[in-house]
């Protein structure tokens, strides 16, 4: 007996891999949560381990916060994976066109990835920079804000330029004091001072990043082109993850392939005659591939979520292109996006990456199988 979409090859397929984006995100989320917070926690020369960051995430927020920006996870899941795939198929459709087996070979599976690898980043780049933001928020208590009292002519100001940032009465009070002793030719001084977001701040120092975490807030603070801010690192980051996760997937398919083959009487005349793996068989492959890709791009994973958690004002970033500001490093530093200040972190929680990628990636794969054989 068929499924209830067996009339409807497209539209099963596309629930089922729903009902899989959804699922796999909803397991990993948490882990994927602890992954960000032990990569931007602590500076090069020290160190937050699970267990601290875990109890920071439940003094604060509690197990609930594990899950914040789990909408904007599965935004970005959708996006990502369906442009992964979705270019990795039609490039195999063009490797595989007018040959009499329907496989792609692992060097073809590799170069495949890494072309769908560039689209997925593109596509998941804002999604990811919101969901960075949500989850530095779980162990912040900055959304508690204090109440001002003073300052009222400043306050429709700082809303506007820092949004959610309380500024330092006493630093405030101070820096217009020092101030006041300065030859007042313009006729609004004290007025003009305070339309400059580094003064208001009152230590001179941007807001942090769990301050700025809505859309809203960002592009009014940092701009719309902080919206793919680490897009240089996320490239690098998921050329390297979908490279090697469908090349080492195509490698241990194959091999599960010729197995299954040497056990078949009689022997098939080519692989299209052996059939389908198990779904279980295929799900753990697909974990372990999830695995190793995880840790090939991690370094890279680290640099972008550094950068993305890092609030930069667009009064900074004018500064920067009116100078002529070069990014340090080496060359590979500079057109991969990694930043030379982040060299002894960039390892920083690859076994909690690639724990939630062999898990993300098991569950995907399980679950839409499981799906399909019941819609279809």
């Amino acid at each position: 007996m068929g499924g209830p979409f067996e009339g409807n090859f497209v539209a099963g397929h596309a629930v089922a891999a729903s009902a899989a984006v959804v699922l796999s995100s909803s397991i990993a989320h948490p882990l994927d949560t602890l992954k960000t917070l032990v990569q931007v926690g602590a500076g090069s020369k020290q160190k937050l381990g699970f267990s601290q960051v875990l109890d920071r995430v439940r003094s604060v927020s509690g197990i609930s916060g594990l899950y914040n920006g789990l909408g904007l996870s599965t935004m970005a899941k959708f996006s990502g994976t369906g442009a992964r795939f979705g270019v990795f198929e039609i490039l195999s459709a063009f490797y595989t066109d007018g040959r009499e087996d329907t496989y792609v070979y692992v060097s073809e599976a590799m170069l495949a990835g890494i072309a769908a690898g560039a689209v997925e980043a593109v596509v998941r780049t804002p999604f990811e920079l919101l969901k960075h933001r949500k989850q530095t928020a779980s162990t912040s208590k900055s959304n508690i804000l204090r109440t001002v009292k003073s300052m009222p002519d400043s306050t429709s100001i700082i809303s506007k330029l820092l949004p959610r940032y309380t500024p330092d009465v006493k630093a405030w009070s101070n820096t217009v004091g020092l101030l006041s002793s300065l030859p007042a030719k313009h006729s609004n001084l004290d007025p003009a001072l305070k339309r400059y977001p580094w003064l208001l701040t009152g230590s001179g120092r941007p807001p942090l990043a769990s301050f700025v975490n809505g859309p809203s807030d960002i592009i009014s603070l940092e701009g719309w082109n902080a919206m793919w801010r680490g897009l240089r690192a996320g490239i690098a980051r998921d050329c390297f993850y979908g490279g090697f996760f469908f090349a080492v997937w195509q490698f241990l398919h194959i091999g599960m392939l010729t197995w299954k083959a040497l056990h078949l009487a009689p022997s098939p005349r080519s692989i299209n005659e052996v059939g389908p793996v198990s779904p279980l068989a295929s799900s753990l492959a697909a974990g372990f591939s999830g695995a190793v890709a995880a840790a090939a791009s991690h370094p890279f994973d680290t640099a972008k979520t550094q950068s993305q958690c890092i609030v930069v004002p667009k009064y900074i970033s004018m500064e920067r292109k009116f100078l002529k500001w070069k990014t340090s490093g080496i060359w590979i530093e500079r057109v991969t996006g990694l930043s030379p200040a982040d060299r002894n972190l960039l390892l920083r929680g690859i076994g909690l990456r690639m724990a939630c990628s062999g898990v993300a990636s098991f569950t995907l794969v399980a679950s839409y199988l499981f799906a399909i054989k019941q819609l279809l």
